[in-house]
């Protein structure tokens, strides 16, 4: 009974929340940055039945692509930041800034899908690299002592 409890503990732990946040954050960031431009006439029916389905009709989203993909990329950016400040830790947070910047120049400036994908997977790496637990430093036995 107590291994019980001592698993639904860990489970529900802040540590684990953070992370799970830390992860679902990217998410939505991601998949606003891989949304098209209007070039691609294959793509008017995919969205269309998107936006019906959430009861908006049709309609030039074009205009919102780029200030909705730079707010969910703040949005991943700022949990990175937090986390980065409480664990000390500012490698997963520097390359998210470098994938946000890859993943926007990619897609808004240079129109480059290398550039795009690139980004969205540096911005994944750092997510999961954010969420990974840290080895606890053993500062009280050095080895060796």
């Amino acid at each position: 009974m107590a291994d019980s409890q001592d698993t639904a503990t860990n489970i529900t732990s802040p540590r684990r929340l953070g992370s799970a946040l830390g992860i679902s954050a990217m998410l939505p960031a991601a998949g606003a940055a891989l949304l098209p431009a209007a070039t691609c006439p294959a793509c008017w029916p995919a969205y269309a039945g998107l936006l019906s389905s959430l009861g908006v009709g049709f309609i030039d989203y074009t205009p919102w692509l780029l200030p909705v993909t730079v707010v969910f990329l703040i949005i991943a950016l700022a949990i990175l930041a937090w986390h980065a400040r409480k664990r000390h830790a500012w490698g997963p947070l520097l390359l998210g800034v470098i994938a946000s910047l890859l993943l926007l120049i990619g897609k808004f400036l240079l129109d480059s899908e290398v550039a795009l994908y690139g980004g969205v997977a540096a911005l994944v790496a750092a997510s999961v690299w954010n969420a990974w637990p840290r080895r606890a430093c053993d500062t009280h036995n050095p080895p060796g002592i």
